[in-house]
């Protein structure tokens, strides 16, 4: 069973500032399994961690793969203040992991390579609009609610 589609023209429900988390990876040498794995592993189990426990922040997440042998995720975050405990938390999952990678990337940094960015867009300076589809990003993240006629993405966006 698929994801519920909302008729009609939709936008996120989201209200105030929201944080978007992009972290990736890129497998440099293939053949370096050993190297490139224990990375490639480590995401799925935070966000194992954090789908269990809601309280900690995230709010949903997006795996993609761009170009050849890079792989990320969009990370939709509650707040940057929940964003930030839960990647300095010793008793969490991404902690340990962070060091483990550091002490490994020693070792392993021509074969793999990491990144991540993080926005905290303020109030007003996003836009989101789903026409006829169940709720992508910030609509999966924030909850979808009705346009309504004549709005359009300048009224979203305050510009």
């Amino acid at each position: 069973m698929g994801a519920k589609t909302h008729a009609g023209r939709m936008t996120a429900g989201a209200q105030g500032e929201v944080v978007v988390f992009l972290i990736g990876m890129r497998i440099n040498h293939f053949w370096a399994v050993h190297r490139w794995l224990p990375v490639f592993v480590a995401m799925p189990m935070m966000i194992r961690e954090l789908n269990r426990d809601r309280s900690l922040g995230l709010l949903h997440h997006i795996l993609l793969t761009g170009s050849p042998r890079t792989y990320m995720v969009v990370q939709y975050w509650e707040s940057k203040e929940k964003l930030l405990a839960y990647a300095a938390a010793p008793d969490k999952r991404h902690h340990p992991w962070w060091a483990r990678i550091n002490r490994y990337s020693r070792k392993s940094a021509r074969h793999v390579g990491i990144w991540h960015e993080t926005y905290v867009v303020p109030e007003g300076s996003y836009e989101t609009i789903y026409g006829d589809m169940p709720a992508q990003g910030l609509g999966k993240a924030f909850g979808v609610a009705g346009l309504g006629d004549g709005v359009q993405a300048r009224d979203r966006l305050r510009v």
